[in-house]
């Protein structure tokens, strides 16, 4: 977020009005330098009023800083003067704060109307920042615009390593996402551009796209394709939703084509887009996308609340799909722990926004290091968290509902338990400003809840995980006795 150059602040204080400066105590950094200036002039009642004009200047870096200054000057306003000046002749033309301290005026007016003006035009307190712009890496947890994704389903599409022109297609779709959002008159016409723009990409990238399926799964890829193109769920019949302004069959007709695309990446991703460090081709790895299911028990013998029409159920399904593009070796492990049958029968425990497996070591699991791919890199970072102050935030982020990671390992937070992980309940109103979670970039996240989230809140401590079971991705999952 850039913010705008504004002109110099303007402020009138008269004798009579009083401030709060601690209120903007904060907002000022200490590096910068101030100069002030103000005109005395007599209204026509004779009452004395300052008008101070502020300027602020800082430094661009750490090595040119200069302590707090503060210049304060006076100049004479020939228009509102009076002829008899003579009760001027004791007002010096410049002086410093020990002037002010010494009863020339009140130090506490001059500071206050600082502080109003700083508050105004640099609210943020982080020394060292340009005044006029704040970069959207520096301003993450403070931006209300902060587009990370909140479901599953959207985090699991954007960690696809597909051919670019696939992901310029998603991104220009997934942009209608936040125009349905809108709740006044829909920007009909910003979405036919959005969906005019990727059809264009589709057509005139075929053969890229194609090229980028390998041989044996093209004829599948042809398939897809042209249902992306004119299929019943396509780009063309989501051009005819957009001009009928109907926002519930755009909708549909949006998930139908953002599937579609999802489907046509994961064909031409059939493996890793990187190589393992070396020390790390012993641990178990998955190498593309896996489905788990987790069937859960009360463990108090009471029911999970049906659905709308619905019967009351002992057990309740989970599905959690497993993303091993981003992270193979955690991926690798929990998907290895589950075959073994190492999560039947296992309990769990509700603790801070978080539904997280008891902790048994005996489970034979790995201490795989923690695992992070960052947004904007191409393999994953290993035994070090993110910084999220900084801009850097993960590929698969722990801010979205139903998100799955593993617990720190008792050790050394530098790795993750080689058993125990957790569902992450996300609730915006205990993240920051940016509707960020605290603990963004904190943990190994592998993948997410995407059937059964509404049986997530139902959870209470001492509930079972009756079985977990490896659905799908069971080719992918490559053990040590097989590299």
């Amino acid at each position: 977020m850039r913010r705008a150059k504004t002109s110099p602040s303007f402020l009138s204080v008269t004798n009579s009005q009083l401030f709060c400066p601690f209120f903007f105590a904060m907002a000022f950094p200490l590096s910068s330098s101030i100069t002030l200036s103000f005109t005395p002039s007599l209204p026509k009642h004779h009452s004395s009023s300052i008008h101070f004009g502020f300027r602020f200047s800082q430094a661009r870096n750490q090595e040119n800083a200069r302590p707090f200054q503060l210049k304060v000057q006076c100049k004479a306003s020939k228009d509102d003067f009076l002829k008899d000046r003579s009760q001027y002749r004791n007002i010096p033309t410049s002086f410093n704060l020990s002037t002010l301290i010494n009863g020339k005026m009140k130090l506490k007016t001059v500071i206050a109307a600082i502080l109003i003006v700083a508050q105004v035009t640099s609210p943020l307190p982080l020394a060292g920042w340009d005044f006029w712009s704040i970069l959207p890496a520096n301003a993450v947890l403070y931006s209300p615009e902060t587009k990370l994704p909140r479901t599953g389903e959207l985090a699991l599409r954007r960690a696809i390593p597909a051919n670019t022109n696939m992901k310029a297609i998603q991104a220009s779709l997934e942009e209608l996402s936040y125009l349905l959002r809108i709740p006044q008159r829909k920007p009909y016409g910003t979405m036919e551009g959005n969906v005019k723009k990727a059809l264009k990409i589709a057509v005139d990238g075929k053969d890229s796209i194609l090229a980028s399926i390998p041989a044996d799964l093209r004829e599948k890829g042809s398939i897809l394709y042209s249902s992306l193109i004119d299929g019943k769920g396509g780009l063309e019949a989501l051009l005819k939703c957009i001009k009928d302004q109907d926002p519930d069959r755009v909708s549909v007709g949006l998930a139908s084509s953002l599937d579609t695309v999802a489907e046509l990446e994961l064909l031409q991703a059939p493996g890793l887009s990187f190589l393992l460090p070396e020390q790390y081709l012993k641990y178990p790895r998955l190498t593309g996308r896996a489905v788990v299911e987790l069937t859960i028990e009360k463990g108090d013998g009471s029911s999970f609340t049906p659905e709308v029409g619905g019967e009351p159920r002992k057990t309740a399904t989970i599905q959690v799909v497993l993303d091993g593009y981003s992270a193979p070796l955690t991926t690798g492990n929990f998907a290895k722990l589950v075959t073994d049958g190492a999560y039947d029968g296992t309990k769990l425990s509700c603790i801070n926004q978080a539904i997280i497996s008891e902790n048994d070591t005996g489970k034979n699991g790995y201490s795989v290091p923690l695992e992070i791919m960052p947004s904007g890199q191409f393999e994953p970072l290993y035994k070090t968290t993110l910084s999220v102050q900084d801009g850097e935030l993960p590929v698969l982020p722990l801010s979205v509902y139903g998100a799955v990671a593993m617990a720190h390992s008792d050790v050394s937070e530098e790795y993750s338990s080689p058993y125990q992980f957790f569902f992450y309940l996300y609730d915006k109103r205990n993240s920051g400003l940016g509707g960020i979670s605290f603990d963004e970039g904190q943990f190994s996240v592998f993948g997410y809840t995407t059937a059964g989230r509404e049986i997530l809140p139902q959870i209470r401590t001492g509930d079972v995980i009756k079985s977990a079971k490896l659905v799908e991705g069971q080719d992918r999952l490559v053990l040590p006795n097989e590299s």
